[in-house]
C-alpha cells in the first residue's frame, strides 16, 4: 500500500456562530486542502500509468469539480445562522454554500471527505481509496480527516 497527496487552495469566508472569540465574527480564509489516496501501485508494464499508483490530475479534476469549483470565493454558511443566511440572501447573485454543520476547520474536512469519498471510489473501482482530508485554515492550524 502507498499514498499519494494532491494540494490544492481556494479561498472562502465564514464564520462561526455563537462562538466567543473572534472567528464569531465574518472574516475569510486561504484554505489549503490536502487530498490523499492509498492503493497499489500500477504494475502492468506499459500502461499510461504504470508505476504510479494515480494520476494527480485525476485526483485535482474530482475534488476540482465537486468542492473548489463550488466552495472557492463563496461564503460557507452553517443552516441555522439565520442572521447570516439574511444578510446574504439580501447581496444579488452571492455565492453561497450553506452547510449542515458549523464551519469550523474539523467539520469542513469531514463534509470534503463525505462528498468525495464516493465520487473517487466510483471512478476507480475499489482499486485505490481516500485515505485522509487535510484542511489548513491558516499555515499553523488545520485538521485531518479520516476513517
Amino acid at each position: 500500500m502507498i499514498n499519494v497527496t494532491k494540494k490544492l487552495e481556494f479561498d472562502a469566508g465564514h464564520r462561526i456562530p455563537h462562538h466567543k472569540g473572534k472567528c464569531n465574527n465574518l472574516h475569510g480564509h486561504r484554505y489549503i486542502l490536502q487530498i490523499t489516496i492509498s492503493g497499489f501501485l500500477n504494475d502492468n508494464f506499459g500502461e499510461s500509468d504504470y508505476g504510479m499508483l494515480i494520476d494527480f490530475s485525476n485526483i485535482k479534476n474530482i475534488a476540482q469539480k465537486y468542492i473548489l469549483d463550488i466552495w472557492d470565493h463563496a461564503f460557507l454558511v452553517y443552516e441555522k445562522d439565520q442572521l447570516v443566511l439574511d444578510f446574504l440572501k439580501s447581496i444579488p447573485n452571492h455565492k453561497t454554500v450553506i452547510l449542515s454543520n458549523v464551519p469550523t476547520v474539523e467539520n469542513l474536512a469531514k463534509e470534503i471527505y463525505k462528498i468525495l469519498e464516493p465520487l473517487y471510489e466510483k471512478h476507480f473501482s475499489n482499486i485505490l481509496f481516500l485515505k485522509s482530508i487535510t484542511l489548513y485554515e491558516t499555515p499553523t492550524c488545520w485538521s485531518e480527516y479520516s476513517k
